[in-house]
């Protein structure tokens, strides 16, 4: 999960200790907290010399908690031929969850200075064409739009919406009045794909110029190919610059659809 960013953590710094009975296993292990990356979970990077880096994710137990979510994806996504970490271990544990994960080689598209804007563009393109290309019948995963938007209103009453991360363009705003605003832009259909549902290029890896998988798939289901092409154009824009966002697209083999673009990035500040 190399989409994130190192930031050197001893072990007993940690607020936590990892769960008792992987404790043995991990022994020896440097654990590094990752910065980069929109997940609620702390994250971790662990080394030893001679030994497979892997990667820890742990969140407190909660109804709207991701890691039992992201474990059940990965191993549906890796039996599917598609790379992604493989799920080595899960815990629940003193109220946390816990997931232990192999590493992926290479590193995430957003932090690859040796790759030009055009092979990037190319390999986000490639690789959700991957990924779309997946039965959506054999996808135990639903995330349609009655679906999400209700989990979008559970987040928002919950008090879990971060009105200070919204966009610029919604930035002061509440988030009952966006929430009306995603209710009256709803599309009126939807391409369904298998989709990642936070498709952004720091969720997606590459090593020697080269798709190596994907990251953070606890959204992973079946919804209109658009909420994935909305979020990764979304991320050309802000880490490439706006003239990519074509080039990215026609690649793909779409045509920019603005509205179902609008409300998919829209639908995304409440997650």
């Amino acid at each position: 999960m190399s989409a994130f960013h190192q930031e050197a953590n001893a072990p007993e710094d940690r607020a936590f200790e990892a769960p008792s009975s992987w404790r043995d296993e991990l022994a020896g292990y440097a654990w590094s907290r990752q910065t980069i990356g929109r997940s609620d979970a702390a994250v971790f990077r662990l080394e030893a010399e001679g030994r497979p880096t892997l990667f820890v994710k742990t969140e407190p137990v909660s109804a709207f908690g991701e890691i039992p979510d992201e474990a059940a994806r990965l191993k549906w996504l890796g039996g599917e031929a598609i790379p992604c970490p493989a799920v080595l271990r899960e815990a629940r544990e003193d109220g946390r969850d816990w997931l232990l994960m192999s590493a992926i080689p290479g590193r995430d598209l957003a932090s690859s200075p040796d790759l030009a804007p055009e092979r990037i563009v190319e390999i986000a393109a490639e690789a959700l064409r991957m990924l779309h290309r997946l039965a959506v019948a054999d996808c135990p995963f639903d995330h349609r739009l009655d679906r999400r938007i209700e989990a979008a209103r559970r987040r928002m009453e919950a008090g879990l919406v971060d009105e200070e991360d919204f966009d610029e363009e919604r930035s002061g705003r509440a988030a009952p009045e966006v929430f009306r605003e995603l209710l009256a832009q709803r599309p009126s259909r939807q391409e369904l794909v298998v989709t990642h549902g936070d498709a952004c290029l720091p969720n997606l890896l590459a090593d020697k110029g080269r798709f190596t998988g994907f990251v953070d798939c606890s959204r992973l289901g079946v919804a209109d190919r658009f909420q994935d092409l909305a979020l990764a154009s979304w991320s050309i824009w802000h880490n490439l610059g706006e003239q990519w966002v074509g080039p990215f697209l026609e690649r793909y083999g779409a045509e920019a659809d603005l509205e179902r673009m609008s409300f998919y990035q829209l639908l995304d500040e409440f997650f």
